[in-house]
C-alpha cells in the first residue's frame, strides 16, 4: 500500500505516527505543509484540519491515535500489549501524554512568570506520577517499546530545547524519567521522526510567542 503521511514539521503528534511507522517498517512518504497557509487540497481531506493525516491509496485517515490503531491493525510488529487489560491500560497513559503536551504548551505559551511557574508545577506533578508508573525500562513497559513510548517521547523532545531556559527543574530526582527520557531520546525511530533543524525550527517557534518563557530565551541568547 502507499501511505502518506501528511505533516506539520514541528507537530509531536506527526512524530508519534512517524515512530510507529519507523518502528513497524513500514515505508511511507512524509509531505510537510505549513499550518498558517493550509492548502485547499489538505482541507478536503481533513475534517479537523489538524496534523497528522495518513493517506492510505489515497484515503485519508485523521487523528494520531487512530492512526497508529490502524497501524497495529495492519502491520507487525505489535506495539500495544495482548492483554486487553494491559491494552486499554497503555490507551488510558496515551491520553496522558496528551494531557501532557496540552500543559507543555501552556508553559511556552504562559504571558508572565506566575503562569510560567503554574504550568511548570503541572508538569511537574504530570512527571511525579509518572515516576511511580515507571519500572526497570528501559522502556515505559519494561523491555519493550510500546506506542505509550511512542507517545511521550515527542514531549519529552521538547525540553531538548527548553529545559536550560526554563529552568523548572522538572526532571530533577526522577532517575527513571530521566532514564526513560534518555533511552527514547536514543532511539532510532524518535530521532528520524524529525528534520536535523528540529530544535531549531522548535526555538524560533517559542522565541516568537511574546510569552515569559520566550523572554528568558531572549535574555540567555
Amino acid at each position: 500500500m502507499k501511505l502518506t503521511l501528511i505533516s506539520h514539521r514541528l507537530c509531536p503528534y506527526v512524530q508519534r505516527a512517524a515512530i510507529a511507522l519507523q518502528e513497524k517498517g513500514v515505508p511511507f512518504e512524509r509531505v510537510d505543509i505549513d499550518l498558517a497557509h493550509k492548502p485547499d487540497w489538505f482541507l478536503a481531506l481533513s475534517p479537523t484540519g489538524k496534523t497528522p493525516l495518513l493517506l492510505v491509496e489515497g484515503q485519508p485517515i485523521f487523528e494520531s491515535a487512530v492512526i497508529c490503531e490502524y497501524l497495529e491493525d495492519t502491520a507487525l510488529p505489535a506495539l500495544h500489549p495482548t492483554d486487553a487489560l494491559q491494552r486499554a491500560q497503555h490507551r488510558g497513559w496515551i491520553e496522558f501524554a496528551s494531557a501532557t503536551l496540552n500543559d507543555i504548551g501552556s508553559l511556552y505559551a504562559a504571558v508572565d512568570e506566575a503562569g510560567l511557574q503554574r504550568a511548570g508545577r503541572a508538569l511537574r506533578a504530570r512527571f511525579e506520577r509518572l515516576e511511580s508508573e515507571l519500572g526497570a525500562g528501559p522502556f515505559f513497559a519494561g523491555s519493550a517499546f510500546s506506542l505509550v513510548d511512542a507517545a511521550f517521547a515527542p514531549a519529552f523532545r521538547y525540553f531538548e530545547a527548553l529545559t536550560e531556559v526554563a529552568d523548572l527543574q522538572l526532571f530533577a530526582d526522577l532517575p527513571k524519567l530521566q532514564a526513560w527520557r534518555q533511552a527514547l531520546a536514543d532511539r532510532p525511530s524518535v530521532r528520524q521522526a524529525v528534520a536535523a533543524d528540529y530544535l531549531r525550527g522548535l526555538r524560533a517557534f517559542v522565541s516568537q510567542k511574546g510569552s515569559a518563557l520566550a523572554r528568558r530565551m531572549q535574555l540567555a541568547a
